[in-house]
């Protein structure tokens, strides 16, 4: 990630440039802007007060590719016998690898498998990643109970256990423990093990290469926010399946800049902005996500912002296709943190500081009106004052 670069017009600047200006201004209404009081000349034109736009803008360094990488984990014992190629894509119920030849699929969610589901009645978070997975894939999976029925789960005996093991189950040196007999309510988020639902596991089972047993254990699924595009291996084939196998990122492309946190207060998702790539063209983009965690850029970089603290934003890409040919690249990324619509401006250089405080503009006939300023933005300022209307002609520096 390049170190981030300001290159807005900072306010700070855009006053001293007004003060300059300002002292040049103030001699031209002593003498028509003929000669200044050193004997020098004095280049003065007039500018015309117009009603416009202004927006606050900064251009921020950002990297386009797949996002952050997240590290997948095996669950289960066994040996890799089949990986997915670099930069692959594995959408739902496609397998992510294979364990003693036995495939384990992806399925969308944020509940992992964290126990045998087996016994009619579990009811729980993981028994929903199931339901609406397989329901999405396309099976029937039969009528869910409702959000606050009471649910019994079945005691499985050892020997029905024995009758229909798990893939993982069998590994296992301990048989997992039977579920609770107790009646448990169904809470919002949850599913349950229904007669319907183990008939679509074992549907889907068949059709996936999987023993139909009606039994899922744990790490028989990869359960994954959604698609993903495979970032790189960490494992190789015969390598053991319960370790760090791989990384893998969003199938989307993405922006992410890092922001000052002083600066990041100004933006808010949703706000529009606009990506420029290294062939020159731009893109429209989307701030999808600001970062709560401030982190400290790496001071090794050499740049003036190494070593400071960051917020990472992410920016989505309206057009997708405009990066198509692209994995990484560095862009620039403009922000607009402040628009005024239809505001009355006047060149920068129109400002004269007064010695009592504030600003005024010299009519051409050496009067001055004092003006109150708002926004500054490339070049022109906000003005409002009494005696000052669209069309009003000041003097500026030429």
């Amino acid at each position: 990630m390049a170190p981030v670069r300001r290159r807005a017009v900072i306010g700070a600047v855009a006053v001293a440039v007004v003060v300059a200006s300002a002292l040049t201004v103030t001699a031209w209404q002593n003498d028509g802007g003929k000669r200044d009081t050193g004997g020098g000349a004095v280049h003065t034109a007039t500018a015309v007060v117009t009603r416009s736009d202004l927006s606050n803008a900064q251009t921020l360094d950002g990297s386009l590719g797949y996002g952050r990488a997240t590290t997948v984990k095996g669950g289960r014992s066994g040996l890799l016998t089949w990986l997915p190629a670099t930069g692959a894509t594995v959408r739902r119920g496609r397998p992510l690898y294979r364990v003693d030849n036995v495939p384990v699929p992806v399925f969308y969610g944020g509940t992992p498998l964290y126990r045998t589901l087996q016994a009619q009645g579990t009811t729980g978070p993981d028994v929903r990643t199931v339901a609406d997975n397989l329901e999405a894939l396309g099976y029937d999976i039969g009528v869910q109970p409702a959000v606050g029925t009471w649910v019994t789960p079945r005691h499985v005996t050892p020997t029905a256990a024995a009758s229909s093991p798990s893939p993982s189950s069998s590994a296992s040196p301990t048989a997992p423990a039977a579920p609770s007999t107790t009646p448990v309510q169904v809470k919002r988020g949850d599913g349950v093990l229904t007669a319907g639902l183990i008939a679509a596991i074992k549907r889907w089972q068949t059709a996936a290469g999987i023993p139909a047993t009606g039994v899922l254990g744990v790490g028989e699924v990869a359960v994954l926010s959604g698609a993903v595009r495979v970032e790189g291996l960490q494992a190789q084939l015969a390598d053991p399946a319960d370790g760090t196998l791989m990384t893998v990122t969003s199938t989307a492309k993405s922006v992410t800049v890092q922001v000052d946190p002083g600066e990041a207060g100004s933006m808010k998702r949703g706000d529009t902005v606009t990506v420029s790539l290294p062939d020159g063209s731009t893109v429209p983009g989307t701030i999808a996500s600001i970062g709560a965690t401030v982190r400290t850029t790496d001071a090794s970089s050499g740049d003036d912002s190494s070593g400071q603290p960051r917020l990472t934003v992410g920016i989505g890409l309206r057009d997708t296709a405009a990066v198509r040919g692209l994995n990484s690249a560095p862009v620039q990324v403009k922000f607009t943190s402040e628009t005024r619509k239809g505001v009355l401006t006047v060149p920068i250089g129109a400002l004269t500081a007064l010695r009592e405080g504030g600003y005024a503009v010299q009519l051409p006939g050496g009067r001055l009106v004092a003006v109150r300023t708002g926004m500054f933005s490339k070049g022109m300022v906000e003005i409002s004052g009494d005696g000052i209307a669209a069309g009003t002609r000041v003097v500026t520096a030429s």
